[in-house]
């Protein structure tokens, strides 16, 4: 019954933060939890798998901000414009909040448009500078949700393979 109970929490969470990860919300962290519950509901038999989830959630996130802010450098933006791509992407995510569905993502990317543009407008004073430090900044959200889809499949396949395995 225990097992049982440990594959359901697993799945649900996994199916959970894979859904939840598109929508610009934390569902790699659901995902982590899922396997940690997992753990826990099993006695930690599978302490590998747990500690390769939470690696690659912190490899994620972490990466992601190293992306942002690599992008817009390289579009021409200064570092003051990450750091405005940054805070535009967090603001324009809880801005967009409210609007169904998909009003986070949405908000991200316009926050981080927005933030990098600002940012590099209030340093260079050039127009064209900032709005291609802001495209690199909306091209850097993309890398980052592609990224995080791709390793939420990773950590499903890991902790799909922990259920079968234990």
């Amino acid at each position: 019954m225990s097992h049982t109970l440990a594959v359901i929490v697993l799945g649900l969470c996994l199916v959970a933060g894979l859904i939840l990860v598109p929508l610009g919300l934390p569902g790699l962290w659901v995902m982590v939890g899922g396997v940690l519950g997992y753990g826990a509901l099993t006695a930690f038999r599978t302490i590998a798998i747990v500690a390769i989830a939470l690696g690659l959630a912190f490899v994620c996130d972490s990466d992601e901000w190293w992306v942002g802010f690599g992008l817009t450098e390289r579009y021409g933006g200064s570092r003051r414009s990450g750091w405005g791509a940054l805070v535009g992407g967090i603001v324009g995510a809880m801005v967009g909040v409210p609007v169904p569905i998909v009003g986070s993502v949405i908000g991200a990317f316009l926050g981080a448009f927005a933030g990098a543009a600002l940012f590099e407008f209030s340093w260079s004073r050039t127009p064209t500078v900032a709005v291609r430090a802001g495209w690199g900044a909306v091209l850097a959200r993309a890398a980052g949700a592609a990224a995080k889809i791709a390793l939420g499949v990773v950590i499903a396949v890991i902790g799909g393979f922990a259920a079968v395995k234990g």
